[in-house]
């Protein structure tokens, strides 16, 4: 059975890790959302915040073309890291995958895919989220 690679930031949804939710929280002061763990509001440092889950789909904020992958890199390189904004308001950076480098463009929808990786030993299965642009 895989695990999520971040319990704290991807929740899985299902037994064979196909589907699942990013999460973080949400203040109930001044309405900011964070991705991620959190415990306290980033915005406002109110405690008042409570745990929540995002939406699958976001905007392409920014981008980088990674030549020269960290040690240890799983994938194929070069590859796209996507920094992406969220609907509820929250940046979130992983790999954007199913498009060519020419074919980016900031401002263009994608969501979220989830996508099997080896973890640390043969039969250990991550999931890790990456994005796609939505066709």
């Amino acid at each position: 059975m895989p695990n999520s690679i971040d319990p704290n930031r991807l929740r899985l949804t299902n037994d064979e890790g196909s589907t699942g939710v990013l999460i973080g929280f949400k203040c109930h002061d001044c309405e900011i959302s964070v991705f991620g763990p959190a415990t306290f509001c980033q915005s406002c440092t109110s405690q008042h915040i409570s745990a929540t889950e995002f939406s699958s789909s976001a905007e392409l904020y920014s981008y980088t073309i990674v030549r020269v992958p960290p040690a240890g890199w799983p994938g194929d390189s070069p590859y796209i890291l996507a920094q992406v904004q969220l609907n509820e308001g929250p940046h979130v950076v992983a790999e954007l995958i199913g498009c060519e480098n020419k074919d980016v463009e900031i401002g263009m929808r994608v969501e979220l895919v989830l996508v099997p990786v080896n973890g640390t030993s043969p039969s250990e299965i991550k999931i890790v989220y990456k994005w796609r642009p939505i066709i």
